[in-house]
């Protein structure tokens, strides 16, 4: 290995290549966007990784094209570029799921013998969860979970990299180590924390964003309606740093006519997707109407950690008794995310805004964790010794092995005998038992079921 490692960024076209090279490189040097084929030709950067520079090598997509096309001079490009390669990151699009290309590709870089990473790119959301878990299936080992356009899991990817290229000198040597940690929590803090308010109309999101920046940035009034634009600002609460993101009230489809407010309501669940906190709305008077559950069902749907925002509290005569059976019915009508903060506040008066903020860095914290491989089996046998999974067709069901495979919001695989056969009440319970022993309040648990044997095992 020369005294600068070379890394070579693999995949087929438009999976997101040129953009992990940027995030990588920490600049703009390569052209973004949705059109395949943008790239053409090898291009080089140099990337800090911890303590060490390495080459980075952005390539052209490999696809299968007729000989002396310019696709299959682009093709052979790449493929010269692999065989000088100290490691390789083969990307795929975890969103699209594992295409016939893909798997072909995947075999020449097994028969190409070079140290290679899986990278699952653009997994924020839950669409992208299928294609993480269908690329076990490529033969490349572990896939590690990122989104290069939102900077997500790069701290992981770095690690994974350090440890293929042999650096032991510096310190990432285990998932979830605090070398780790340290770099994703960089990475975290060197960027606001995308926090978006929704809500019915006229719910006083505009309200709140005005009382947090103490200054009347937004239009409000007693109109329902006034936003219609999805709009960032930018401020900062005790040391951290946040972007918040008013949108435009989501009313349900049936009322939706006119043409702006229907731009307005794909503009909100934009910002749901590409928030990382949701605050939600609700009116103390009016509480958790069946608009109110359906926001909070499609967070949840997304992964985004949940605060729940009671606003209009200083309305309120009996506040203990209401608040009481507020929390009692999100607990009831919200279960798949137990343990969601209700934050009672008022926009207007001001009151009750710095629990709301402690709460959203709260989720946020318990969005980004990750649980220790080693503590996750541990608990799994004591889980299962406690109440051990039921037969199925009259054949025990073994559990073997656990692991976090990404967080944001924290994602969990699990290792069966008979995946199929594990009721849903028993996955209730393992998921359950992973919240309270690990404290993941207030943010979806992703939980899939594989078969086969620790699939891990005898790695370092």
């Amino acid at each position: 290995m020369t005294s600068r490692p070379n890394i070579v960024i693999i995949g087929r076209p438009n999976v997101g290549k040129s953009t992990l090279f940027n995030r990588l490189i920490g600049r703009r040097a390569a052209l973004v966007s949705d059109m395949p084929g943008l790239t053409r030709d090898r291009r080089e950067g140099t990337a800090t990784l911890g303590a060490h520079e390495v080459n980075l090598v952005d390539t052209a997509g490999l696809e299968e094209a007729a000989p002396g096309t310019i696709a299959a001079r682009m093709t052979r490009q790449t493929e010269q570029a692999l065989k000088t390669a100290d490691l390789v990151l083969f990307v795929i699009d975890a969103r699209e799921g594992i295409t016939p290309a893909d798997a072909a590709f995947a075999r020449v870089v097994r028969a190409a013998g070079r140290p290679c990473i899986l990278v699952a790119n653009k997994c924020e959301g839950r669409k992208g969860l299928d294609g993480f878990y269908e690329s076990f299936e490529l033969g490349l080992g572990e896939p590690v979970a990122i989104s290069a356009e939102h900077g997500e899991g790069i701290g992981e990817l770095v690690s994974e990299m350090l440890r293929a290229l042999g650096l032991e000198d510096w310190a990432p040597a285990k998932k979830g180590s605090r070398a780790e940690e340290q770099i994703e929590a960089e990475d975290a803090d060197a960027r606001p924390i995308r926090v978006a308010i929704v809500g019915r109309p006229n719910s006083g999101k505009s309200t709140l964003v005005n009382a947090l920046l103490g200054e009347e940035r937004l239009l409000t009034g007693p109109e329902p309606g006034l936003t219609r634009d999805a709009i960032a600002t930018d401020f900062e609460w005790r040391g951290r740093k946040l972007s918040l993101i008013d949108t435009a009230g989501l009313r349900r489809k049936a009322r939706i006519t006119e043409l702006a407010e229907k731009l307005a309501t794909s503009d909100t669940m934009r910002a749901i997707r590409y928030a990382e906190v949701v605050i939600l709305m609700i009116d103390a008077e009016r509480p958790l109407e069946h608009q109110d559950l359906t926001i909070g069902d499609l967070v949840a749907e997304e992964g985004r950690a949940l605060v729940i925002a009671v606003n209009k509290w200083d309305l309120i005569e009996n506040k203990q008794a209401v608040l009481r059976d507020l929390r009692e019915s999100v607990a009831e009508k919200l279960a798949q995310v137990p343990g969601v903060p209700v934050v009672p506040i008022s926009a207007l008066a001001e009151r009750g805004l710095d629990r709301l903020l402690a709460a959203v860095l709260q989720v946020y914290e318990a969005w980004n964790r990750r649980v220790p491989t080693p503590d996750l089996n541990r608990w799994l046998r004591e889980a299962v010794e406690q109440h051990a999974p039921p037969a199925s067709k009259g054949r025990r069901i073994k559990i073997r092995y656990i692991a976090q495979v990404s967080t944001r919001p924290p994602t969990f695989v699990a290792f069966a005998s008979q995946p199929k056969g594990l009721p849903k009440a028993y996955v209730r319970y393992l998921v359950n038992g992973i919240r309270e022993t690990f404290d993941l309040p207030g943010v979806p648990i992703r939980f899939m079921l594989r078969k086969g044997e620790n699939p891990y095992a005898g790695r370092r």
